[in-house]
């Protein structure tokens, strides 16, 4: 791919954005399109990054209307019947996919993927900090916004290179890792996959792209097809034991957990991870494990486990106090919800728990809506959001009631502009808001609120 200049319809998303971050680093001028303003697509305009958010090929900037010197990246998220993609296509440019183009980065790299169907965002980031502290260094292309590195893109010396590998689209065809994780293969994404059996088909396929010698580290109990005669196999679990996994855990103040690492050739004793949660000692014991793969120091494994900061919208917490506690999450799958408020329980035993949900796409809420509805029923206090839509139009007949009906716990529907408000006036204890739209552009106010509300 010979060109100076990247136009990149959905700039604003988390992956794509990365690439653009990656492009202008690399001295390509780059220009995008996305549907709405955003913190990213704000911080991108301050990084230099000309966005517009109006679909129309007239606003696209004269330099990037030169087909010979642009390349066009989109996402699939982005509907076939985009006027500007279809502009660029009509005109003849290059365009490829976001997965396309992370493939050819990953040419000639140690590539370290996390793939599955939850906890690769969080393993990914924890893949790039614990490489950079205790490995070898190297760089990173992310699904979230890491704390340690105040970015999505991590660009560091080294040959190693820790990806997301996204599933969504079947984009993670497009890489042939060293080194992969898989860390789930869930029932998700049915409008594009249709079916739980053809989901996990793709991870078959993924894992038998990993390059011969490579490695394989899988979380145990999780049920694929692996057919890649030439690679080493290694499982992980949580506390099970198997080639990696966590042993003398033990529950510190505040949620926090110190443990001890088991790896096939060693234990690294007394580690102890700097951000709270059950669910994140078994992402960690994903990440050390890629990492052990590639090679790591242990003395300063221990640092990086104890300074790792976390990801924004990943179990994130804004108020952790005996009084009040305010944790925001990502979670839009059942299987999310139930590990999210499954850690939350064992993190505060006794207390009360408030979740708060905005489901996302009609197609997920109407395939998992009784999911949800169990899933929540494990709080003390279920609030509903209206579901965001994002790509999709409105379903007949699938609303949030589909949910709201199947919880066993005090539920509720509220409109999500009044939620931060409702929230000040509400009794609680322990509260988590849940969802991959734009509930995030709350999470402030409610923190602001609850600071006010309980003097914390």
């Amino acid at each position: 791919m010979e060109f100076s200049k990247v136009y990149l319809v959905g700039i604003g998303g988390i992956g794509m954005s990365a690439v653009a971050r990656y492009f202008k680093h690399e001295g390509k001028a780059v220009a995008g399109y996305d549907r709405t303003a955003s913190p990213l697509t704000e911080s991108l305009e301050r990084e230099g990054i000309a966005v517009h958010y109006e679909d129309d090929p007239r606003l696209i900037p004269e330099p990037f209307r030169i087909k010979a010197e642009t390349l066009v990246v989109y996402t699939p998220a982005v509907p076939e019947d985009h006027r500007e993609l279809e502009w660029f296509r009509s005109a003849g440019f290059e365009v490829v996919k976001r997965s396309r183009v992370l493939g050819v980065i990953a040419a000639g790299k140690y590539v370290m993927a996390v793939a599955g169907t939850h906890g690769k965002t969080t393993t990914t980031t924890m893949t790039a900090h614990f490489n950079a502290v205790a490995g070898d260094g190297g760089s990173a292309f992310l699904g979230g916004i890491s704390k340690n590195f105040d970015s999505n893109l991590v660009l560091g010396k080294g040959n190693r290179l820790a990806v997301e590998a996204d599933e969504f689209d079947r984009s993670f065809l497009q890489l042939y890792p060293d080194a992969a994780v898989v860390t789930a293969a869930d029932a998700d994404h049915l409008d594009i996959y249709g079916t739980h059996e053809a989901v996990k088909e793709a991870f078959s396929a993924f894992v038998s792209q990993i390059r011969k010698g490579g490695t394989l580290v899988i979380r145990k109990g999780v049920d694929i097809d692996i057919r890649n005669p030439d690679i080493r196999v290694y499982r992980y679990a949580f506390d099970t034991p198997c080639d990696f996994y966590a042993r003398n855990i033990r529950l510190l103040e505040g949620g926090y957990y110190e443990f001890d690492l088991v790896c096939p050739d060693r234990t690294v004793e007394r580690l102890r991870l700097g951000i709270p949660g059950r669910i994140n000692v078994e992402n960690a014991v994903a990440a050390m494990a890629l990492v052990w793969c590639a090679g790591f120091d242990e003395a300063k494994l221990r640092e990086a486990a104890a300074t790792f900061a976390g990801v924004k919208r990943r179990f994130d917490f804004y108020i952790n106090t005996p009084k009040a506690v305010y944790v925001d999450d990502y979670a839009h799958h059942p299987q999310e919800l139930r590990a999210a408020l499954v850690s939350l329980r064992e993190m505060f035993p006794g207390r009360r728990i408030t979740a708060v949900f905005q489901p996302h796409l009609y197609t997920r809420t109407r395939d998992f809506a009784d999911g949800f509805a169990r899933a929540l029923s494990l709080a003390d206090e279920a609030i509903l959001l209206p579901i965001y839509p994002a790509r999709e139009l409105p379903i007949e007949g699938v609303d949030s009631e589909m949910i709201l009906k199947g919880i066993s716990c005090p539920k509720r529907i509220v409109p999500k502009e009044e939620l931060p408000k409702v929230l000040e006036q509400a009794d609680t204890d322990v509260l988590v808001t849940f969802g991959a739209g734009d509930i995030d552009r709350y999470c402030e106010e409610i923190a602001s609120r609850l600071h006010r509300k309980y003097g914390v």
